[in-house]
């Protein structure tokens, strides 16, 4: 059964934080609130956890994975960012979008798109993940937590437990989320191309 953590939208507790943070270094899976919409998360390097994702959502190999980071220090790891493209992204984050871009070596492969080396990168504009990210000290492995055959994300943090309690270790509860997916834009090539509409404001990127 997965544990369900109530958070403060604010000020969220540092023991349920640090609880949860055992529970992704012990290669957990969870489900936690961003600004957009409730997301999967495990640990990058946990392979299990990723099965464990496409399992969930019926997501074949050609799905393009998220890193979502704290912020930029974190996320210049992760991927290959010339000053243009870094500029651009900087002044839209953190917020609701989600950048794909070449991935480093430290991506394992597994998360990367099979044949452009790619992976997706964000920096929520959400209080609780942030912290959360700041506890755990690297980056979520995640996905948008949308069921086959649904049209809508899931939103409330009990309709995921009841749905999804055998399949995950924990759910994150803070109230306050996002509804609509992040816009998505492509940066592989070098120049923007919007691959997704979604939360986030398109108009600088088209």
């Amino acid at each position: 059964m997965a544990r369900y953590f109530d958070l403060h939208p604010d000020n969220p507790q540092k023991r349920a934080l640090g609880q949860v943070v055992d529970i992704l270094r012990a290669d957990g899976l969870i489900a936690y609130p961003t600004d957009s919409c409730f997301a999967l998360g495990c640990r990058p390097g946990n392979r299990e956890g990723l099965d464990r994702i496409r399992s969930i959502r019926k997501l074949d190999h050609r799905h393009q994975f998220t890193l979502v980071c704290q912020n930029f220090a974190q996320l210049g790891q992760f991927v290959i960012i010339d000053n243009s493209v870094f500029r651009a992204i900087k002044a839209a984050t953190p917020g609701s979008y989600t950048f794909i871009l070449p991935a480093t070596k430290e991506v394992p492969r597994r998360m990367m798109h099979e044949k452009k080396k790619t992976v997706g990168v964000r920096i929520p504009d959400h209080h609780v993940t942030q912290e959360l990210l700041a506890a755990l000290g690297e980056p979520l492995l995640s996905s948008t937590l949308l069921l086959p055959g649904s049209d809508e994300p899931m939103t409330q943090g009990w309709e995921i437990k009841e749905e999804l309690d055998h399949q995950l270790e924990a759910v994150l509860d803070s109230g306050d989320c996002g509804v609509e997916p992040t816009t998505v834009v492509d940066f592989s090539s070098g120049e923007p191309e919007i691959v997704r509409y979604g939360a986030g404001d398109p108009t600088p990127f088209e």
